[in-house]
């Protein structure tokens, strides 16, 4: 398995199976390294919450916001703003305490990306 690294206005995610930390997320000046499995947390969570929301948004006027949270014992996350303009947050419950965020404007691109890293 090689390293993948993909990038694009506001995000970068990436994999290095090499050494603790094979995961990377980050913003256009920002990121931090994940391991395996908060990597595929970050990516399953991800997954579900965009479900979760297209469904509630379905509900929705165009102008209301809406928050969706999910979590597992090594990440938070939530997507929140108004119809089809989504933020993302992203919090590790491990003992490294990092924090990370897109904007709307980043969010499509990262789902996209995510989707296309099915090799962990």
């Amino acid at each position: 398995m090689e390293k993948v690294l993909k990038s694009g206005a506001g995000w970068r995610i990436g994999w290095n199976p090499a050494g603790t930390y094979q995961g990377l997320v980050g913003g256009d000046d920002w990121a931090f390294e994940l391991t395996a499995e908060e990597l595929a947390d970050f990516c399953r969570l991800l997954g579900q919450l965009v479900v979760n929301i297209r469904s509630i948004a379905l509900e929705l006027m165009d102008e209301e916001s809406i928050a969706c949270e999910a979590e597992s014992d090594l990440v938070w996350m939530q997507l929140a703003g108004i119809s089809g303009e989504y933020g993302l947050r992203l919090i590790l419950n491990s003992g490294r305490s990092c924090e990370g965020n897109w904007s709307a404007d980043a969010v499509a691109g990262l789902i996209t990306a995510v989707d296309s890293l099915k090799f962990f």
